[in-house]
């Protein structure tokens, strides 16, 4: 009898920090994440809402007191033990005094069939690097002008 190994694979994994000037102002960035969570494109790790005082200090926000069914206060309990106090503590460092921000590690699930393959065909990923969005707007923005000309 033959038997095939099953391997295991994860998508992956991503880290991001997303500022908000004001705790009110979060619902249709709550809306679109659970929108990609609904549709399988990613499985969501850890969400904390993170509120940075005037002066400097840090606050894990409560989840259930954010709003509702409209707002982060939906993904209650998304929480894998990833991300620790030091991670905190970065975070806030880089937020701006009075705003608020969410702070998500989340799987790339769909990616997971295709390192599967990827895995079972002997191979591995050798190197990785995100390109900032912004990045390629400005890159795809000058091309654009340089076409026009």
């Amino acid at each position: 009898m033959t038997t095939t190994a099953t391997v295991e694979a994860h998508g992956p994994i991503d880290f991001v920090l997303i500022e908000f000037p004001s705790d009110e102002r979060q619902t249709e960035a709550a809306d679109a994440l659970f929108e990609l969570v609904e549709a399988g494109t990613v499985r969501l790790l850890d969400l904390l809402v993170v509120r940075k005082y005037a002066d400097g200090t840090l606050e894990i926000m409560d989840l259930n007191t954010l709003g509702g069914e409209a707002s982060f206060s939906r993904f209650v309990g998304a929480r894998s033990g990833l991300l620790g106090e030091d991670d905190v503590d970065e975070a806030g460092a880089a937020l701006g005094p009075g705003t608020t921000a969410a702070l998500i590690v989340y799987e790339n699930s769909w990616a997971a069939p295709f390192v599967a393959a990827v895995r079972r065909g002997g191979g591995e990923l050798v190197a990785s690097t995100r390109i900032p969005a912004s990045d390629v707007m400005d890159a795809l923005d000058a091309l654009e002008s340089t076409e026009s000309e």
